[in-house]
């Protein structure tokens, strides 16, 4: 189909003076429709870059290199200071990859948001993030929390020898016709694995197609079925707005219409929605992100 599809929503954004960049919509394996207000050029995706580390995790656990299961303290030592007065529950290295996967480390304020990140003297932000003692077990709450994903991309760095995005490579980007991809580091080098990935929209549409076919691509398996089937599953409860309030599985959200997402600040989306065999990717500059998924539900999913 033509561009002439997305008319409604366009309008509906216009409308509502929401400021879409682009948006494209597969499905059947093809592109349905698209939009551009701009130029597709490579912007930063925020937090959808959790979705592209835990595709890296997954293929590190199939290489053997982590578990759902492996804890923090097996790649980090605690702060010495906190060794001996804390109950264990309350240790930090008893976090778990699943704990940290699913946003339930246990911390009621969320460590290393982009302020804290920006401001932070200490370079070595794994070290900072052991020294904090939790206020609950972990496991327990979903707390969202991009320090969370930070750790993600430090213990696959520690448990592979290679950064999230050089790992992410040979096995994910360069498959995907994905080069060059420039990814946000901390002072020491770690991928920031929470943030900071630049893609376009294109490019972000191609990834969802990944996930639709649940990583297969061009015959190949390039990460693991069961492992899209686990993380796009829900895993703990969540509180919010209707996309916000149906559940998060492992760096990706549930939403309403039987789909999931990836999302980021500003309105980067997106959603996979297997029962129509399609994908719709948006890039913005938006906070007002319910807006733009009701755009997407009432523009867009009843013409698939």
């Amino acid at each position: 189909m033509s561009n002439h599809s997305l008319t409604g929503f366009i309008d509906y954004i216009a409308e509502r003076g929401l400021q879409v960049h682009s948006a494209r919509v597969r499905q059947n394996g093809r592109l349905w429709g698209k939009y551009d207000l701009t130029e597709d050029k490579r912007r930063v995706q925020h937090s959808i870059s959790k979705s592209f580390t835990c595709m890296a995790v997954g293929l590190a656990i199939e290489e053997g290199k982590l578990a759902l299961n492996s804890r923090l303290g097996e790649f980090f030592q605690r702060h010495s200071s906190m060794v001996d007065t804390l109950e264990p529950s309350l240790d930090p290295g008893n976090i778990t990859l699943y704990n940290l996967l699913r946003m339930s480390s246990g911390h009621d304020s969320p460590p290393l948001w982009a302020n804290e990140r920006a401001s932070l003297k200490e370079k070595d932000w794994a070290k900072y993030y052991m020294s904090l003692p939790l206020d609950r077990t972990p496991g327990e709450t979903f707390t969202y929390s991009s320090g969370d994903t930070f750790m993600i991309s430090a213990m696959l760095q520690a448990a592979t020898g290679e950064t999230v995005r050089d790992y992410l490579t040979p096995r994910l980007f360069e498959p995907l016709g994905i080069e060059n991809v420039h990814w946000e580091s901390s002072p020491l080098g770690v991928t920031l694995g929470c943030a900071g990935l630049f893609i376009s929209n294109e490019e972000l549409s191609v990834f969802g197609q990944l996930l639709l076919q649940r990583g297969l691509w061009e015959g190949q398996q390039i990460v693991p079925e069961a492992w899209i089937r686990f993380v796009s599953t829900k895993q703990i409860d969540t509180k919010g707005n209707p996309d916000w309030a149906q559940g998060y599985g492992c760096q990706f959200w549930m939403c309403t219409h039987d789909a999931y997402r990836a999302d980021g600040a500003s309105g980067q989306l997106c959603i996979v929605i297997p029962g129509k065999d399609a994908v719709i990717a948006v890039n913005s500059q938006e906070d007002r992100m319910q807006e733009i998924m009701d755009a997407v539900w009432t523009e867009i999913y009843p013409l698939l």
